[in-house]
């Protein structure tokens, strides 16, 4: 028997409600505050609709407090008897007048103004669900959508959301009541797979999910503290993966979904909580895990899953190779990069790294000396940015430490970024290298490897080390100097030499590119080597205008453009060149920029008018 205080909200007397908030107590008193104040401070039109599930901490007298307060927007659901989340969720969906229905638990709060964009795009779009991106999400969504496929949202399976109050009641979507974990996900998967439009509002946190402790507490489960045992919470995935098999056909979108339940509800189980469970348990879940792969586990699943869950699937009957593999998963991955240099053509790279374990794991087998760890081989990763190919290097050991020579000359271009691994148990651990080095240890210069450029650098962001071979990330440090220019008929002859770091790079250049000032108009002759650090470019005049100097070298990657600079030494590049074309005169002067030195030059037309006047200005002067 529930009372309300006369307390409900006059809906008459306010009109169109837009959102009604529907907000399960219990035992919340010290969140209330914020969850309340958080849901007041929304500038929609609203109702809050509170369902008290008998809390004994003085919550009721709070939601009194507020109702008073608020009597036309807060209405208090007071449950004399304990109820679960799913029935005070479902108590107040029943009393919900507004156009549109959010869950929100009293452990949490809203962003402010959170609400306004998700009704906007509901009504832009005439969306039966908007997912806002919820603050902390492992998965969070990226990207805004005004119509989102069932595969980009189906990671969030929270109820945290707005609903369509008219679909949820042509659907008749209910929460289970008979369950106190878990009942939100099969809800949202039945919301999902009836909802004809389902937008995504992720330009900046909407929900902030803060709720700590118990599971359960705040949430309108009477007996919070009472958390189903491991074996009840993975049976409970069940029925979300039923119910999304009961509307999405058998294919590649059935298996992308099944992929989510499985990789993050029932393999995960296997996982660092497998740790935790007693022996007679760990044996219970493996039974139960490979009962549910032994339905749902497709050949397009299998393929998609990681070594770490494949490993575990091999493994369902032997839980003592179950808890060795947790216990890989569990181990933080420590690491640090000791050096990076050049032997010939090779990069060295040296490094520790370990999985950490307790004093009783193997430590004789440690990879780090004085250190407890789990065992393992040591290797470096290397992984393409773009094409995602990746290599692994295996590591030579010496004194507890680890070496790898990067052939380089076997990359193909492209940005590599650098893991280290330790591979356990046939599983391997990867993580980036590099942030956690030594005092010193940085990153040596480029080197030309077959005519490529091959860049170690640490990224700007976390200092993780990373190869860019042809120079598509990492700025080649490279430069050309000016050291002849030469009038021959009415064409210039350039000449000067080129590096790339402290090697010799000419037969890497391939153009002399004339680039006007202003407009940007470009001109480029062939360049070609004379020695190994000299080159060569005959160019011809290019059209009036001002023209600067830029060579052009192909390193393996993206083209790369040098400015062509002049040696301090040479006062003049050369002399001016004057010719007649007609009745007209053509100038050409190169010279050297005032700020950097670099070889410009400018190319001026004289017709006859422009001769005499400036004769006249001349003899004026004297």
């Amino acid at each position: 028997m529930d009372t309300e205080s006369d307390r409900r909200v006059d809906r008459g007397a306010r009109g169109m409600i837009d959102v009604s908030v529907v907000v399960p107590a219990y035992n919340c008193r010290a969140s209330l505050d914020r969850c309340l104040t958080s849901l007041l401070v929304q500038r929609v039109a609203k109702e809050i609709v509170v369902v008290d599930g008998g809390s004994r901490d003085g919550t009721r007298e709070l939601l009194d407090l507020y109702a008073a307060c608020h009597p036309r927007v807060i209405t208090v659901i007071h449950d004399r008897h304990p109820c679960t989340p799913g029935a005070a969720r479902n108590r107040g969906l029943a009393r919900a007048a507004g156009r549109y229905v959010f869950f929100c638990d009293a452990g949490d709060r809203l962003a402010p103004d959170a609400l306004t964009p998700l009704v906007a795009a509901a009504d832009r779009n005439g969306s039966d669900v908007v997912v806002g991106r919820v603050s902390g999400a492992r998965d969070g969504l990226r990207d805004s959508a005004d119509r989102a496929s069932l595969a980009a949202v189906y990671d969030d399976l929270t109820c945290f959301k707005l609903f369509r109050r008219a679909f949820l009641e042509r659907h008749a979507l209910r929460f289970d009541e008979t369950q106190r974990t878990g009942e939100d996900m099969a809800f949202t998967v039945h919301a999902y797979c009836h909802a004809r439009v389902v937008s995504v509002v992720a330009d900046h946190d909407c929900y902030h999910a803060e709720a700590t402790g118990a599971e359960g507490a705040g949430t309108g489960d009477a007996e919070a503290g009472c958390v189903a045992d491991p074996l009840t919470r993975l049976r409970l995935v069940r029925t979300p993966i039923e119910v999304m098999a009961r509307h999405v056909p058998p294919g590649a979108l059935r298996d992308r979904l099944l992929l989510r339940h499985l990789r993050r509800d029932v393999l995960a189980r296997l996982g660092a909580p497998f740790l935790d469970d007693d022996e007679a348990d760990r044996e219970k879940i493996a039974v139960e895990v490979a009962d549910i792969c032994g339905q749902w586990l497709t050949p397009g699943v299998r393929a998609a899953l990681d070594d770490m869950d494949v490993a575990r699937l091999a493994a369902l009957d032997d839980t003592a190779r179950l808890v060795r593999l947790a216990r890989v998963e569990a181990a933080p991955l420590r690491h640090r990069l000791t050096d990076v240099s050049w032997r010939g053509d090779h990069l060295l790279v040296g490094g520790h790294a370990c999985l950490a374990g307790p004093p009783a794991a193997t430590a004789a087998t440690a990879t780090a000396p004085g250190e407890g760890g789990l065992g393992g081989v040591v290797g470096l990763l290397l992984r393409e940015r773009l094409s995602r190919e990746e290599r692994a290097l295996p590591a030579l050991h010496a004194t507890g430490f680890f070496t790898v020579l990067i052939d380089v000359a076997a990359l193909p271009p492209g940005v590599w970024d650098v893991h280290v691994f330790v591979e356990c148990e046939g599983v391997r651990r990867p993580a980036r290298f590099g942030s956690s080095r030594d005092p010193g240890a940085g990153v040596p210069g480029p080197r030309l490897v077959n005519g490529v450029a091959v860049v170690p650098f640490l990224t700007r962001s976390h200092g993780h080390l990373s190869i860019d071979a042809g120079g598509h990330a990492a700025g080649v440090p490279a430069a050309a100097r000016l050291t002849r220019v030469r009038r021959r008929a009415r064409r210039l002859l350039v000449e000067g030499h080129v590096r790339v770091g402290e090697e010799p790079a000419a037969p890497a250049v391939r153009h002399l590119v004339w680039r006007e000032r202003g407009p940007g108009r470009e001109y480029r002759e062939r360049a070609v080597a004379l020695s190994s650090e000299g080159f060569a470019a005959e160019t011809d005049v290019p059209p009036p205008g001002t023209w600067d100097a830029y060579l052009e070298l192909d390193l393996g990657g993206p083209p790369v453009r040098l400015p062509v600079k002049v040696e301090a030494a040479m006062d003049a590049p050369a002399r001016t060149m004057r010719w007649w074309r007609g009745p007209l005169r053509l100038t050409a002067r190169p010279y050297a920029t005032a700020v950097n030195r670099r070889l410009s030059l400018s190319v001026r037309v004289d017709t006859p008018l422009t001769l005499v006047n400036r004769v006249i200005r001349a003899v004026r002067r004297r």
